[in-house]
């Protein structure tokens, strides 16, 4: 597989990119962020911390405290990909509209060779 698609499957998918933007300002417990994180379940951040983990980019930390407390920290590789995510969420931020806007124009058309086959 190509490096640099592997990584932007990773990287650029939704709950990774999300996961980093929440700890972007420092450590986050769990709990703290599956409540940032609408609509995530548990099973879904787990699997992704453990894969930023995996690939370097995040840190678990686990203090022997009652309740046990277990924090989760970008690394200064994790931290190296918030200024190329911010870029795309900027740029997603300003060309939304044109995108939609364009969706619209493309579905309401008949373009050639779209149009369902017929069977003679």
């Amino acid at each position: 597989m190509c490096p640099c698609r592997d990584l932007l499957d990773m990287v650029a998918s939704k709950w990774t990119a999300l996961a980093i933007g929440a700890m972007e300002n420092g450590p986050v417990r769990f709990g703290e962020m599956k409540r940032e994180l609408e609509g995530i379940s548990q099973k879904m951040l787990t699997q992704t911390l453990r894969a930023l983990e995996r690939d370097g980019l995040v840190t678990r930390t686990v203090y022997p405290t009652v309740p046990l407390r277990v924090e989760y920290e970008l690394t200064e590789l994790g931290r190296s990909v918030i200024e190329p995510l911010a870029a795309l969420r900027m740029w997603a931020q300003q060309n939304y509209d044109s995108v939609a806007e364009a969706r619209e124009t493309f579905d309401s058309a008949d373009p050639v060779g779209l149009e369902p086959a017929t069977t003679r």
